[in-house]
């Protein structure tokens, strides 16, 4: 996002498409969903299409829950949708290298993971990428995916309040584990045989209410000293707003009035400035009764109306540059648009090839790739600034022993 007038375009994938009958598209390839090729064809096509990131869903049931299911337990196993998840922190890795500019923002579930391991594998991925890494934290609380693990209560898990200052810790371990290390910490001077500043890497005896991590990190401070964290708010829920306002540099609205709540929330915060994204789903045909009747077939083939939570576009490219405008003018407008494709194979073609030049000639976003020479990280291209170190002021001698 370069200037003040353009907003941001981000894509949100999801195993074929977002709604969860959209692999038996005839355009869909159902057969690759599970290969290196497949997410590196999507993420190339959301780079053509101007994104400056991506977002891979994740979580630890065996497919995303329908909008109706609270819980699948005692439910049938449904065989005729996708079963069967990638983890995309290693999906993201490798494909890292093959793209140019688009930021990766693989989803972590703090609720069944620990911040340490997720601190070293995004930074590892911001070497790889070299500086286009962020994270996507989500909270679950679904008591089937807690007994995965056996670790947690499952009749407790639905205190979602809770599940939210937990991922705020989260958050907080995180960016304390990636300062952790100074950026000027590594020496590698063979003539002394010194390859680190022991003085520069530092513990952080974070003492919270969900988390006691001591550090260091085992990884080097990342390019961007700090990916960018980003969540999603749930509609309506005050929590999930204020986890956002308080840990998160990037957020996704499911509403207008959501993001407006946000905005009342944060207050006089003096944290850097939260990205707050409007999330749209999205059927992308020549005409409106094309994707109309698109949208009925997968709804049939799901034997259900496929009630997303998410607000949803069915129409044209043209028609959806006329809203993505619409809500650039609007006070109070969002930093950025995140389209969530209804099928992959199709709909994010469509974003690529109609929707990306209408909103470039309409001057909606910065062509990016005409410009090899402007802001390269993903934290650069959000406009968030790269932090200080907030252990580089600790007095010398305070190092690792």
């Amino acid at each position: 996002m370069s200037d003040s007038t353009s907003l941001s375009l981000a894509i949100g994938l999801q195993g074929a498409g977002r709604h969860p009958a959209a692999w038996r598209d005839p355009e869909a390839r159902p057969d690759a969903l599970f290969t290196a090729r497949y997410w590196r064809e999507a993420i190339v096509a959301a780079e053509r299409a101007g994104a400056d990131f991506v977002t891979l869903d994740d979580g630890f049931g065996v497919r995303p829950p329908l909008p109706h299911e609270l819980s699948t337990s005692g439910r049938p196993v449904r065989t005729d949708l996708v079963n069967g998840r990638l983890d995309t922190v290693l999906v993201a890795a490798r494909i890292a290298p093959l793209t140019t500019r688009i930021g990766l923002l693989p989803t972590v579930t703090v609720t069944h993971s620990e911040p340490f391991h997720t601190s070293k594998a995004i930074a590892t991925l911001d070497y790889v990428s070299s500086g286009r890494a962020g994270v996507l934290l989500a909270v679950d609380d679904s008591p089937d995916n807690v007994r995965l693990f056996g670790r947690r209560d499952a009749e407790t898990i639905s205190d979602r309040s809770a599940l939210h200052r937990e991922a705020a810790d989260y958050a907080e371990v995180l960016s304390r584990l990636w300062d952790s290390w100074e950026d000027d910490a590594e020496i590698r001077d063979a003539s002394t045989g010194r390859f680190i500043d022991r003085d520069r890497v530092h513990h952080i005896d974070f003492d919270g209410e969900f988390f006691a991590v001591r550090g260091p990190s085992i990884t080097p401070r990342p390019p961007q000293g700090r990916p960018p964290i980003a969540a999603t708010a749930s509609a309506g829920e005050r929590s999930s707003r204020e986890f956002l306002d308080g840990s998160a540099d990037i957020g996704f609205f499911p509403n207008a009035e959501d993001r407006a709540a946000s905005d009342t929330t944060a207050g006089d915060s003096d944290r850097e400035g939260l990205r707050r994204y409007d999330d749209l789903v999205v059927y992308l045909d020549d005409t409106q009764q094309a994707a109309s009747d698109r949208r009925a077939c997968y709804d049939d083939w799901l034997g259900a109306e496929f009630d997303d939570v998410t607000q949803t576009f069915v129409g044209t490219a043209t028609g959806l540059a006329d809203l993505i405008e619409e809500r650039n003018e609007l006070g109070g407008r969002p930093s950025g648009i995140r389209l969530h494709p209804a099928a992959i194979t199709h709909d994010l073609a469509r974003i690529a090839d109609d929707l990306a030049p209408e909103l470039l000639r309409r001057s909606l976003v910065v062509d990016a790739a005409s410009n090899p020479a402007g802001p390269q990280s993903l934290r650069d291209r959000q406009g968030l600034v790269r932090p200080a170190n907030r252990y580089a002021r600790a007095a010398v001698g305070g190092g690792v022993r």
